[in-house]
C-alpha cells in the first residue's frame, strides 16, 4: 500500500515520515496553514532519504508558480486538480498526479494514477468512499480526504485503493505534524493492507 504524508512544514514531520518509511511526502503551495515556499520545501525535502518521492501540491497555480516550484524543489511529481493540467506545462521529467474531486466531472479516459478526494482540500473532509471504490476498480486510486487512525482501516477495506494520502489526520494542530500520529497511521495502513492481501 502506497502511503503519502502531505502538507509537511517542519523538519520533525519529514523525519517522522522518513522513519515510518512512507513512499511519498507532499509540500503544499496552495493557500493553507500548510503552505510553504519553494525554498522551504527544497530545504525540507533534502532531509528525506533518497527513494521517498517529493510531491509538489498545488491547486489552480499560475504557470509562473509552476515553473518556480519545479526549478527550486525539483519534485518527482506535480499534483494539482485534473482541470488545471489542460492549461499548465509541467516539465517532461516530472510525473503528474492529477486530483479528481468528488462531485466534479470524472475525466475520460481516467488517468493511470490519480488522487481522489472531496470538493475541498486540507479541511479533513471525507471523500465519497463508494465512488472511490468504483474508480479503484478501474485505475490506481490514491485515497485522500479526512483520513486518520480512526478510519483508515475501514477506508482501505471499503475502497481497496492503490494508496492513501493523509495530512490533517496526523497533525497536533493545523500545519504541525505529530510523529506519533504519523507512526500510528502508517502502522494501521500496513496492517489493513496485509489483511486485504490475506483475504484475496
Amino acid at each position: 500500500m502506497w502511503i503519502k504524508i502531505c502538507g509537511l512544514t517542519g523538519a520533525d514531520g519529514v523525519i517522522a515520515a522518513a522513519e515510518a518509511k512512507v513512499d511519498a511526502i507532499g509540500f503544499v503551495f496552495a493557500p493553507s496553514p500548510r503552505q510553504v515556499t519553494p525554498g522551504q520545501a527544497a530545504q525540507l525535502a533534502a532531509l528525506a532519504p533518497p527513494g521517498i518521492l517529493r510531491i509538489a501540491v498545488a491547486q489552480h497555480p499560475l504557470q509562473m508558480k509552476v515553473d518556480e516550484i519545479c526549478k527550486i524543489l525539483k519534485p518527482d511529481y506535480f499534483q494539482t486538480d485534473v482541470e488545471d493540467l489542460r492549461e499548465l506545462k509541467i516539465p517532461a521529467h516530472i510525473k503528474i498526479l492529477p486530483v479528481v474531486r468528488f462531485g466534479r466531472k470524472t475525466p475520460d479516459p481516467l488517468p493511470k494514477r490519480m488522487l481522489f478526494e472531496g470538493p475541498t482540500s486540507g479541511i479533513g473532509e471525507i471523500a465519497d468512499w463508494g465512488r472511490a471504490s468504483e474508480l479503484a476498480r478501474q485505475t490506481e486510486v490514491i485515497l485522500a480526504g479526512g483520513l486518520s487512525a480512526l478510519n483508515v482501516e475501514k477506508a482501505i477495506e471499503a475502497v481497496r485503493p492503490f494508496g492513501v494520502d493523509v495530512s490533517t489526520g496526523v497533525e497536533d494542530h493545523p500545519g504541525v505534524k505529530s510523529a506519533e500520529k504519523i507512526a500510528e497511521f502508517v502502522s494501521l495502513v500496513r496492517a489493513a493492507a496485509a489483511r486485504l492481501e490475506r483475504d484475496t
